[in-house]
């Protein structure tokens, strides 16, 4: 009996998530509606949330399965060796993350930077995307006065404060890549 009410719950569930990709596809991600989903999943608006705290925890995984998938054809791709190769190579990624403000937002929301109490799968890609670039870095012809790990997580940060400037009109005169490869090339060339 049990594996019979777990085999429903899966396939249940299964069908909420394929339902949520339809209408993001359909919509984008912030015009998500729950009661848009439920109906086109065949559930009860209850049934949503027994699988799904809110819309929130639903994007979460559907916005880090996504993530993945960028990270995924970022890290298969050849290996980058120079600041504007590591921009190219991060590119699906930067800029699914960019492709709507409420992706943005909720990427940053559960980084894991606002101490949240649980570590979930957005966290999760941004620990991926620090090891991706800290082995690109490892292998590239980089400063080597400042431990990889520091110069990854500098890439991140500097990635996420041009992203951030992007949504910002003050400073929407400096496209992102551009922006990025001012700080990339000033944190990554070694100095002369």
């Amino acid at each position: 009996m049990q594996k019979t009410v777990q085999k429903r719950t899966l396939k249940t569930r299964a069908r909420l998530m394929a339902a949520s990709e339809e209408v993001i596809q359909k919509n984008g991600y912030e015009a998500l509606r729950v009661e848009e989903v439920v109906q086109l999943a065949g559930v009860a608006k209850g049934t949503f949330f027994a699988h799904f705290r809110d819309k929130d925890a639903l994007m979460e995984i559907m916005i880090a399965d996504k993530l993945n998938a960028c990270l995924d054809q970022a890290d298969d791709g050849p290996k980058p060796g120079t600041v504007a190769e590591i921009i190219t190579a991060l590119e699906p990624v930067h800029s699914f993350m960019t492709s709507e403000r409420y992706v943005f937002d909720l990427l940053i929301r559960y980084s894991g930077a606002t101490a949240i109490a649980e570590i979930g799968p957005i966290a999760y890609c941004f620990e991926r995307y620090f090891r991706v670039v800290m082995m690109w870095l490892d292998a590239a012809e980089m400063r080597k006065d400042v431990p990889s790990e520091l110069l990854a997580e500098g890439v991140q940060a500097f990635a996420i404060q041009a992203m951030s400037l992007r949504f910002c009109a003050l400073h929407s005169a400096t496209t992102f890549t551009d922006r990025l490869e001012t700080y990339l090339k000033a944190w990554l060339t070694p100095a002369r």
